[in-house]
């Protein structure tokens, strides 16, 4: 197995105004403690901004990426040899796949805060999937990547 010939990762991070939110989260469970006195302000203030920053960072550590033959995207790993062509998705279409043109039998990993995004078809008679929709912030890198590795596999 060789690697591929263009290597793709990107971590579909949560937006920098979500750590805000965190913020604001803990700042309300503190005024919700206030009339239990300082300690539990406090607490309420810390732990409320940690569990807000842990769902936030969790939502954020999704990764999309091709490894040698595959893509895995979040939980999801094809390898590239099931997979057709890949339509780079601007915002406008992106945002038709993810609501009236979506089959329901496709493979979706979207983020609301991406615009652009990727809709790569499943060739492999044997899947059900149809299509994967990817969130991405860089379509062409991705599209790019997955040619690569098709191509690699196929030398």
């Amino acid at each position: 197995m060789q690697l591929s010939a263009a290597p793709y990762e990107e971590r579909l991070t949560a937006p920098r105004s979500w750590w805000l939110v965190s913020l604001l989260t803990g700042v309300s469970m503190a005024l919700i403690l206030l009339p239990f006195g300082i300690l539990p302000m406090l607490g309420g203030l810390a732990g409320g901004t940690a569990v807000a920053a842990v769902a936030a960072s969790s939502y954020g550590s999704v990764r999309i990426r091709v490894v040698n033959d595959s893509l895995i995207a979040g939980e999801a790993k094809i390898p590239v040899t099931a997979l057709g062509e890949a339509e780079i998705l601007e915002p406008e279409e992106a945002r038709a796949w993810r609501t009236h043109k979506a089959d329901t039998r496709a493979f979706l990993l979207l983020r609301a805060y991406i615009p652009t995004a990727l809709r790569v078809e499943v060739i492999d008679p044997a899947d059900p999937t149809p299509y994967l929709y990817l969130s991405t912030r860089e379509p062409e890198r991705l599209a790019e990547a997955i040619r690569a590795a098709k191509a690699a596999c196929t030398a």
